[in-house]
């Protein structure tokens, strides 16, 4: 067993001789065993046990279990209580998750403080084979078959060669012993459904289900590779920025596919995906198809747009109308600044030309004016024409999305006439004219824009 995780180690590149690991200890068979094949293979360890307070005494009995162990081999141990009810009531989540979130949590920090390379936890062959199945249960695309990998960003996994039925005979070579979860041996949760009737049924089809079942999951990850390559060139050529171009997806082998590969990791479910994937196919074959469609994930939004798809973040706080009773500096809460000043119009006087100012006349101007997100029905009459256009046209007409339509600050004038639409055209009727003595200047300033010197 020692050379066979030595192998995989080396094979993964998951530790080195020269750094410190803390290693995720339980109590159970599979973290003693992760402990002790560290430890014998000559790496520099030192162990964490987190409290849970599931299990009355047997949370404690484990606790005091783990102590003495690293006591007996004179491996510093760190340790650590959590009210893991108390959090996820607070957090709305299920035990399950509220402790995993605790512990990833802590370790994570732990390994900061003490210079810790890596978090060595003792998933092994039987686990990855357990979520494979999970995932199959439940509904997944090609990474989901692939199993548990051996590294996740610092979180390691050298056990992910054995099962557990080598890490109990390793154990019990040695005379080593270990605590028992009795949790472990109720059906109630999935895993443990699939640990203990699942997988014992499928033994009886094939004695060597499970390590057929890693054979394919290796076969599935280096397939992945070739996918992962394929598709980084594909949405290279159709996203740009937040936009996705239909084009170039009507081009591609499967288009749900590379939309899966591109929308997933944002949140969005296999049935959205399956939607928008269905609307473009419409477009590819010549339907007439609207724009304005948008799905929505827990973190961000997309929309169908006239040439493809627009990615968005959600923001949390929605902007809000800010009054401006004076000239002087204000900041618009996620959005930017504004800063009004007036002139005198003498010699040295020239008209601003960058997009993010505008001079007006301060003879028409009656404070306080007022900036807001556009509304339907919003009218102004654009610089150099004399008739109105309604706001949201004129956006269409610019080529704006929706998304950027409908977070289109403009500037009111005290009458509630619109000055500016802010970034793009100011209100022809209020143009500086020859007559103009004194003029109104509006500089808006990008949120995390720097000023100028």
């Amino acid at each position: 067993m020692l050379k066979e995780v030595s192998t995989f180690i080396a094979a993964h590149c998951l530790l080195s001789p020269t750094e410190k690991y803390l290693v995720a200890l339980s109590g159970g068979a599979d973290s003693v065993a992760l402990l002790t094949v560290l430890c014998e293979l000559g790496y520099h360890v030192e162990a964490v046990h987190c409290n849970f307070h599931l299990r009355g005494a047997e949370s404690d009995r484990d606790e005091a279990f783990c102590q003495a162990l690293c006591h007996q081999r004179q491996i510093p141990f760190h340790q650590v209580h959590f009210d893991t009810k108390a959090y996820a009531q607070l957090h709305r989540v299920s035990i399950e998750m509220a402790a995993r979130e605790l512990r990833y949590r802590y370790f994570e920090q732990l390994r900061k403080d003490i210079g810790a390379a890596g978090i060595c936890v003792a998933h092994h062959r039987d686990d990855s084979v357990e979520t494979i199945l999970m995932n199959l249960v439940r509904g997944t695309g090609i990474n989901g078959l692939t199993g548990i990998a051996p590294r996740n960003g610092y979180v390691l996994r050298p056990l992910l060669c054995v099962s557990r039925e080598a890490i109990e005979c390793f154990l019990n070579e040695r005379g080593q012993t270990y605590v028992t979860d009795s949790t472990n041996r109720l059906d109630d949760v999935v895993r443990n459904k699939i640990r203990l009737k699942v997988l014992p049924l499928l033994r009886d089809i094939n004695p060597a289900v499970q390590e057929n079942i890693m054979r394919t999951a290796r076969h599935l990850a280096e397939a992945q590779k070739v996918l992962d390559d394929a598709t980084a060139k594909v949405l290279s050529e159709a996203s740009a920025d937040n936009t996705i171009d239909q084009q170039h997806l009507f081009q591609a082998p499967s288009m749900e596919f590379f939309l899966f590969q591109k929308l997933s990791p944002l949140g969005f479910t296999p049935a959205q995906i399956e939607q928008v994937s269905a609307w473009l196919e419409l477009r590819k074959r010549g339907e007439r198809v609207p724009s304005g469609k948008i799905w929505r994930s827990a973190t961000h939004q997309l929309l169908l747009d006239r040439t493809g798809l627009v990615i968005e973040q959600q923001k949390d706080d929605p902007f809000k109308p800010l009054i401006i009773p004076e000239p002087g500096t204000y900041l618009c809460h996620g959005w930017g600044k504004i800063r009004v000043a007036e002139k005198e119009v003498d010699n040295s006087f020239s008209i601003p030309r960058e997009k993010n100012y505008i001079s007006l006349d301060s003879r028409e101007i009656s404070f306080p004016i007022k900036i807001r997100m556009t509304q339907s029905g919003d009218r102004f009459f654009p610089l150099g024409m004399n008739g109105s256009k309604l706001v949201s046209d004129y956006l269409t007409d610019i080529k704006k999305t929706l998304f950027e339509k409908q977070r289109q600050p403009v500037l009111l004038n005290g009458n509630g006439d619109i000055l500016w639409v802010v970034g793009e055209r100011p209100d022809h009727r209020y143009r500086i004219t020859d007559d103009t003595v004194r003029v109104l200047i509006v500089e808006y300033i990008p949120e995390n824009q720097s000023e100028p010197m």
